[in-house]
């Protein structure tokens, strides 16, 4: 494996056993564990400061490739990540704060940060000699996997439910997937899979949190975001929250970018969910430490429409350690909201991302932030995946 020089292997963020990344590929191997692999670093063989990377071009998130798992001249690549941080002086206004702006990841090649997981998951899957990808996805992490897989050489098998947008069913084919699409919602798509993966044993997963390199991979999110601040931390990041693979990234994230002592703090992470499925927020305000299932959930936004997620521990961590927060609004805020910013801002957000927009105009009425705040809003991808969803919404309203 072409791996970078203080790349250590996958720590358990269970037991706290670390593997060797060559034989260790996904959950953790104890038996008794099977916990989320998490890629650790020796920092103090890490020798990077803001000059070292003020002098490199903003390219691409493997501009960081000290603190990821693989060298970039190995990555399955198509030079993801280097999106722009827009100002929204409009937004800061209606939310009372100094400065809102927004990390557009809809720049990304398949148009949604999903890009920056995939490859490094597909380029893990490349290290270790798959021939076959596979995994189940509302939507976009599916596009994504069948375009890096296809730039790579592999098969990519992809489950997605029936609610799926369009575009991202037909990408997924057009980049040469193998699409099974399941009748139901994500729960019914992973149940597919994991029968097919019972009867594969030779597809690689390349799932949220069954390979350990997602979060890795949207992690950058924040080293980016650091630096387009020129250093200063933001007070709040807001980020729309599903399974909950970028949130946990970007705390590592900081976390690091603290151990490496190029800043002091970290700012506080808000998950945005919608009220038709917001395990994450329930648990938060609960002060409970894990989840608890939704068994009923029921938001237009499919992406975030996440009713188990098996992270919830580190996600609710990310939050409490940031001195962050949770904030739930309904399907009718949130797809107000992506049409406001359109309008306000002209910036697309598909109606999941804007859950993030949302939750920052309850935040700001709740009396959250400070005049004098910097708020980072997520937009993690372009609004045209979903543009029926919205242009149906204004149609619903006589506009």
């Amino acid at each position: 494996m072409n791996t970078t020089d203080a790349f250590v292997g996958l720590e358990c963020i269970e037991c706290g056993e670390i593997h060797d990344a060559e034989t260790a590929t996904h959950r953790c191997p104890d038996p008794e564990c099977g916990g989320i692999l998490d890629p650790t670093y020796d920092y103090d063989a890490i020798d990077l400061d803001r000059a070292t990377l003020a002098a490199r071009p903003f390219d691409s998130m493997w501009r960081y490739e000290e603190l990821l798992p693989f060298t970039r001249e190995s990555a399955v690549t198509m030079d993801e990540g280097a999106t722009p941080l827009v100002e929204c002086d409009n937004l800061a206004d209606e939310l009372g704060v100094d400065r809102v702006v927004f990390k557009d990841e809809g720049r990304n090649p398949t148009g949604t940060f999903k890009d920056r997981g995939q490859t490094v998951a597909i380029t893990a899957a490349a290290h270790h000699g798959a021939s076959d990808v596979a995994l189940a996805s509302a939507g976009n992490a599916g596009q994504a996997a069948a375009a890096y897989a296809g730039r790579a050489d592999l098969e990519a098998h992809v489950f997605l439910p029936a609610r799926a947008g369009f575009t991202m069913k037909a990408m997924t084919n057009v980049h040469g997937g193998d699409l099974t699409v399941v009748g139901g919602r994500i729960g019914d798509a992973g149940a597919a899979y994991d029968d097919a993966m019972a009867e594969h044993d030779d597809w690689y997963s390349v799932k949220t949190f069954v390979t350990p390199y997602r979060h890795e991979g949207k992690k950058t999110m924040y080293y980016e975001i650091l630096e387009q601040l020129d250093w200063e931390i933001p007070d709040a990041i807001v980020y729309p929250t599903g399974g909950g693979v970028g949130i946990v990234g970007m705390y590592k994230a900081a976390q690091e970018f603290e151990q490496l002592g190029l800043v002091d703090g970290m700012p506080g992470f808000y998950a945005a969910q919608a009220t038709g499925c917001q395990p994450i927020v329930e648990a938060f305000e609960g002060g409970l430490d894990r989840h608890n299932p939704v068994e009923y959930p029921d938001t237009i936004c499919g992406g975030i429409e996440i009713p188990d997620p098996g992270a919830s521990p580190w996600i609710l961590e990310a939050l409490r350690e940031s001195g962050g927060g949770a904030v739930a609004t309904d399907d009718e805020a949130i797809l107000e909201a992506a049409i406001a910013v359109a309008k306000g801002e002209g910036l697309e957000m598909a109606p999941t991302c804007a859950a993030a927009a949302s939750g920052a105009w309850e935040l700001g009425d709740r009396g959250e932030f400070d005049d004098d705040d910097t708020v980072v809003i997520l937009n993690t991808g372009t609004g045209n995946k979903d543009a029926d969803v919205l242009r149906s919404h204004l149609m619903g309203k006589g506009i």
